[in-house]
């Protein structure tokens, strides 16, 4: 029998929570809940290109590309779109917060006035130009190889420690020092300016300017890839989040597409908040972070993963039957589809609390038939999704079959 599930919760993933949903929409349900909370807010949303963007998915031995968002707002709709946006982040960050715009040239001039409008021109901190070398190189103009990424305050109690994303400046020379080797046999470089001698070691910390030439864009095999076109390096999130935030602070993504984010966040000890409306975005942050979830389940703390999404009544094709194999119970999933011929890209079997859904254990990569252990489980529930974010939750009688 088919039932109405509205969020999953799941032991490991987070801590975080994620929410299928558009950003100006979901609004006022996340200032009910995190106003003044939030610690970094980091939007990377559209550029104002014209063009549709898609996620490339691998399931079932297929590689099946399926549009992920579009961008072709009017300039008048997007900057009206972005007002609504940057207004509620500014009300979900706590006075030490602040806020990273990634975005380009497009809108880089137009979005720069309208936060001086909605923070404060005297709580803009940095323009950051972010370089890159990939991409094709156009030969009627210097080509485009930088985003922007405008970095305001909320007020001037802001928390930045640039000390975290320092980098030891290692053994090479730079501009006109001296090497020499001091009392102790400690390589250095020395420089003087104003009077004065500056004496610098190997492991003594540099500090990144707001040009940021030292992180690569994804390469197209790079191994953090998960399929969208769009997606942006988890080094460069990191240092977002190093500088502006503190472990178990809060970290928020209105456009989380990739998931990097979330998965930037976790890794470095913090809770995310992240929203997308892409039905990709939910499931390719689901397996991300479950896959992440192995090496973090091993460190202190909580690492719940909340998700939260409207139901669905997709048409969906679905039999299943309760097994003994070597003397454990498993849901034997024998049929588990939206649409002929359209691959799965999730399953999980659990219980349900209210429209809660508890996994108990969990497949990124299905492969019907399917077996799912339930050891355990009184009344085990079945949850699938495909490629197209379709997902359904089923009842399994509990009458083992030998």
């Amino acid at each position: 029998m088919r039932i109405r599930c509205t969020s999953e919760l799941h032991a490991n993933g987070g801590p975080g929570m994620f929410i299928s949903a558009r950003a100006e929409e979901a609004l006022d349900t996340l200032l009910a809940e995190y106003r003044g909370s939030v610690q970094v807010v980091y939007l990377d949303p559209p550029f104002g290109t014209g063009d549709v963007f898609h996620v490339r998915v691998s399931a079932q031995k297929r590689q099946v590309t399926i549009p992920a968002y579009s961008d072709q707002l009017s300039e008048e709709e997007y900057l009206r779109w972005m007002r609504v946006v940057l207004s509620g982040a500014r009300e979900l960050l706590n006075d030490s917060g602040s806020l990273y715009l990634h975005i380009d040239y497009r809108m880089s001039a137009k979005l720069r006035l309208l936060l001086d409008e909605i923070f404060g021109a005297q709580n803009f901190m940095n323009e950051i130009i972010w370089c890159y070398k990939s991409g094709g190189r156009s030969t009627r103009y210097y080509p485009r190889k930088h985003d922007t990424i405008l970095f305001y305050r909320k007020s001037a109690k802001v928390y930045f420690n640039i000390g975290a994303v320092g980098r030891p400046r290692g053994p090479e020379k730079r501009n006109h020092m001296r090497r020499m080797i001091d009392a102790e046999g400690r390589i250095c470089f020395t420089i003087r300016s104003a009077g004065r001698l500056y004496t610098y070691y190997e492991n003594t910390p540099m500090f990144p300017s707001d040009v940021w030439d030292d992180i690569e864009h994804l390469q197209q095999k790079d191994s953090e890839r998960v399929g969208y076109a769009t997606q942006k390096p988890e080094a460069l999130i990191n240092r977002v989040v190093l500088a502006s935030s503190r472990p178990g602070d809060v970290v928020c993504d209105l456009f989380s597409g990739s998931g990097t984010t979330a998965s930037a966040a976790s890794k470095l000890g913090r809770r995310f908040l992240a929203l997308d409306a892409s039905p990709c975005a939910l499931y390719i942050l689901r397996a991300r972070q479950l896959k992440n979830a192995s090496a973090l389940s091993l460190l202190e703390g909580e690492h719940e993963m909340l998700i939260r999404y409207a139901p669905q009544e997709a048409p969906a094709q679905f039999s299943a039957q309760i097994r003994s194999l070597r003397g454990a119970r498993v849901v034997c999933v024998e049929t588990a589809s939206f649409t002929e011929n359209c691959p799965l890209v999730y399953a999980a079997a659990g219980t349900v609390t209210g429209e809660q859904f508890l996994p108990f254990a969990t497949d990124c990569q299905p492969k019907l038939p399917l077996e799912l252990p339930i050891d355990g489980l009184s009344r085990p529930v079945v949850q699938i999704c495909d490629i197209y974010g379709r997902q359904a939750f089923f009842t399994v009688e509990d009458e083992p079959v030998s």
